[in-house]
């Protein structure tokens, strides 16, 4: 009984899988063939390329300030290097507290990601799921979006579609 059971269940199962349309796109493919996109990483670059400088200054400052210590505390008296040594960690937590408003999780960095790439993905799956309901497709997946998808046939690829009904053209100019 516990058999015919399994049996119906996959039975069932692959009949509805049947009935079913699936599509893919390659969102990394789109987004490399958006001008908007381009410029957006471009600009994202060289906001987080000037603030690594700036931790970098930052860094050698606090570097130049142990160096100096280490040539003079033959000098100084024992409370004296305390205070500097206080002082060089006081510094070295600033920088990497800095560094963490820039860079870290909910940094800057990300938040200016956010800012500029989140509207040009919202786009895109507006247009995805726009081209899914018109076409009548029940599953579209991110190609590179997990390992789940196995194998992808090209006749499935919708990027191409996808990119035309954004007004992008992917053919090389003058072709």
């Amino acid at each position: 009984m516990k058999k015919i059971m399994i049996i119906m269940a996959a039975l069932f199962m692959s009949a509805t899988t049947f009935a079913q349309k699936f599509a893919y796109v390659d969102m990394d493919y789109i987004l490399g063939k958006l001008p908007q996109y381009s410029e957006a990483q471009k600009q994202l670059d060289k906001t987080a390329e000037n603030w690594q400088k700036d931790v970098e200054t930052r860094m050698k400052s606090v570097d130049d300030m142990y160096k100096q210590f280490q040539a003079e505390q033959v000098l100084m008296t024992d409370p004296m290097k305390q205070q500097k040594i206080k002082e060089i960690e006081a510094k070295e937590k600033e920088v990497k507290d800095y560094q963490k408003t820039k860079f870290g999780p909910n940094g800057e960095l990300f938040k200016k990601r956010q800012e500029l790439i989140k509207p040009i993905q919202d786009k895109i799956y507006d247009e995805v799921q726009k081209y899914a309901i018109a076409k009548g497709y029940d599953f579209v997946f991110d190609r590179l979006s997990g390992p789940t998808m196995l194998y992808a046939s090209d006749r499935l690829n919708k990027s191409e579609d996808i990119l035309s009904a954004l007004g992008v053209s992917s053919k090389p100019e003058g072709k």
